[in-house]
C-alpha cells in the first residue's frame, strides 16, 4: 500500500511540474493554467455531453512476470458502467464515467472519474481511431482499508471502430500486488 501511495504521489508531482526552468511566478501561472484547462474540460464534458456510453469490463490480467502464482485471482471482472463524453475540435475524447466490477479478489470495486485521450484517425472516414491518454478519479477496494476512497491517475489506451472501443489501463504495483492490465468495451451512442 505504501509503495502504491508513493507511486501515486510521484505521478501527481511529475504531472504538475514543467520541463523548463522558469521563475516562481511562471511556475505558478503554468500550474494554474494546467489546472484550469483540466477543470474546464471536466465542466464542459458535464454540461455539454455529445454522447452517452456503456462500459463492459472483460479482462483483469495479472502480469505473470511479477506474480509468483495467479490461480486464485479473478481475471474476469464482471460488471458494467455508464458515462457521458464529447470530442473536442482536435478530435480528443473527454469523458465522465462510473463503473462497478469484480476486483481480483471477487469483491465489488467502484470507480468514478474523468478520462481524456488524444486521438489519431487511421482512415479518411474517421471510423478507425487509436487513443492514448489518462484517467483521473476515485476508487475503493475492500482489501485496501475496507473501501476507503483512493485517488487514481492511470494511463489509457484504446482502439476504436465507429461506436465500439476497446479501452485499456495498466495498474502499476510491486511484486504480487498491482501490475494488472484492465480492459473494457465501450459502446458510444
Amino acid at each position: 500500500m505504501r509503495s502504491y501511495l508513493v507511486g501515486l504521489g510521484s505521478v501527481l508531482l511529475f504531472s504538475t511540474t514543467t520541463l523548463h526552468a522558469a521563475s516562481p511566478t511562471n511556475d505558478t501561472e503554468n500550474n494554474l493554467h494546467w489546472w484550469d484547462t483540466f477543470t474546464n474540460n471536466v465542466v464542459k464534458t458535464k454540461e455539454e455531453p455529445q454522447h452517452y456510453e456503456l462500459y463492459l469490463p472483460f479482462l483483469s490480467w495479472h502480469n505473470r512476470l511479477l506474480y509468483d502464482e495467479t490461480d486464485h485471482y479473478n481475471e474476469m471482472p464482471w460488471g458494467g458502467g455508464i458515462g457521458i463524453s464529447r470530442y473536442d475540435e482536435q478530435g480528443n475524447w473527454h469523458a465522465l464515467y462510473s463503473m462497478m466490477f469484480k476486483d481480483s479478489h471477487n469483491h465489488w470495486q467502484p470507480v468514478v472519474g474523468y478520462g481524456w485521450e488524444k486521438g489519431w484517425y487511421m482512415d479518411d472516414d474517421e471510423d478507425v481511431r487509436l487513443g492514448l491518454g489518462f484517467t483521473a478519479g476515485v476508487t475503493a477496494r475492500k482489501d485496501m482499508g475496507n473501501y476507503i476512497p483512493l485517488p487514481l491517475v492511470l494511463p489509457l489506451f484504446s482502439a476504436s471502430y465507429k461506436q465500439i472501443s476497446t479501452q485499456f489501463t495498466y495498474i502499476p504495483g510491486t511484486k504480487n500486488n498491482g501490475n494488472v492490465l484492465f480492459a473494457w468495451l465501450r459502446y458510444t451512442f
